[in-house]
């Protein structure tokens, strides 16, 4: 178990700007509520469960609730069970949580990773958490919540992190990125955006890439895919002329030709979703997709505007993306489900 790091120590994009109070929390607004509201009533729990995706800020929030509760750095410990889950540090831990602060109203434990401890660990620290002492507060983070044990959950505030949309994490980019005195384009936001699939984390460490190699201060949604490997604007574009044609030899062919480059066949499944998801709002809702027109490059516009009206586009196409992007996890040849997709897509006009 380690003290917790300084903000000054942090130099990643992350760490800079992770949030340092409840009011910059986001995406995160019903915990954030809820956790004010404990602390402004004084009903502190002893053990909370922070539940989500990684990346979602379940640390950062446990770094504020314990700087709301006046914890300074000598009374916070961090504890990643990944690499320390047996028995043995538990009771390391057991033992030293009953000493008083240094100087502190709490001595604060935060446990990441929680879900990677063996069951004797849980065991020794159920102990713990039945009899804690007063001064004891514990946040245990977790990815994967049914492996914590009911007896565990039982005795914790739990909350649940929902992974935060597109839209916020866009912004986030955007507003970061214009601190350290970049711009990015509105489509190159939405596309780190979407590469972070729904961790504010992950946005970050690609936006750090992006602007370490960015040749200037104005990045490009080119850029983006360069650096990130992300496919290429055309390369999508190329897939979805080739549906909206119902011409499966074509499409076959630029799927081939992504992939060739290293491309991952789920991300590029993910951005044939994004781009055709607003394709068929400019069909049916106008208005919608005059606002969500904005995440797409000009070219990509353009393209919409092309095929908006083609019989070759329905929802029914994006449905079999969607399970085609589904299956595409376990799948022994990744690209094999887009690959099904795109045949059936261009055999429905035959059917």
């Amino acid at each position: 178990m380690k003290k917790s790091d300084t903000p000054q120590e942090h130099t990643t994009l992350y760490r800079r700007y992770r949030p340092a109070g409840f009011d910059e929390v986001r995406g995160q607004e019903p915990i954030v509520a809820a956790l004010k509201a404990s602390l402004k009533a004084g009903k502190t729990a002893h053990a909370y469960l922070f539940a989500g995706g990684r990346g979602t800020g379940k640390t950062s929030v446990a770094r504020i609730l314990a700087r709301e509760l006046g914890v300074s750095s000598k009374d916070l410990y961090e504890m990643d069970a990944a690499s320390n889950r047996g028995i043995d540090d538990i009771r390391e831990l057991r033992e030293g949580v009953w000493a008083m602060p240094f100087e502190s109203p709490y001595k604060f434990y935060i446990i990441d990773e929680a879900h990677m401890l063996t069951k004797e660990a849980w065991n020794a620290l159920l102990k713990t958490l039945e009899e804690p002492p007063k001064h004891a507060v514990f946040v245990l983070a977790t990815t994967e919540m049914h492996k914590v044990p009911d007896t565990i959950q039982s005795r914790c505030e739990i909350y649940s992190f929902k992974q935060p949309t597109r839209e916020v994490l866009a912004q986030i980019v955007a507003d970061v990125a214009k601190k350290e005195g970049f711009t990015l384009e509105r489509s190159a936001a939405e596309l780190v955006a979407l590469l972070a699939e729904g961790s504010f984390r992950d946005g970050l460490s690609i936006l750090q890439k992006v602007l370490s190699s960015s040749g200037d201060k104005k990045v490009s949604v080119a850029e983006v895919e360069a650096i990130s490997g992300a496919p290429k604007g055309e390369a999508v574009r190329s897939v979805i002329r080739a549906l909206a044609a119902k011409d499966a030899a074509a499409a076959l062919a630029a799927l081939s030709a992504a992939t060739a480059e290293n491309i991952d066949p789920r991300t590029l499944a993910k951005l044939l979703i994004h781009r055709l998801r607003i394709v068929l709002l400019m069909r049916f809702a106008p208005d919608l997709a005059a606002d969500l027109a904005s995440e797409l490059s000009e070219s990509d516009v353009e393209m919409a505007r092309e095929i908006v009206k083609s019989p070759g586009i329905t929802s029914e196409t994006l449905r079999a993306l969607l399970e085609a992007h589904a299956r595409m996890a376990y799948a022994a040849v990744p690209v094999l489900p887009l690959e099904l997709a795109v045949i059936d897509i261009c055999g429905i006009a035959q059917a």
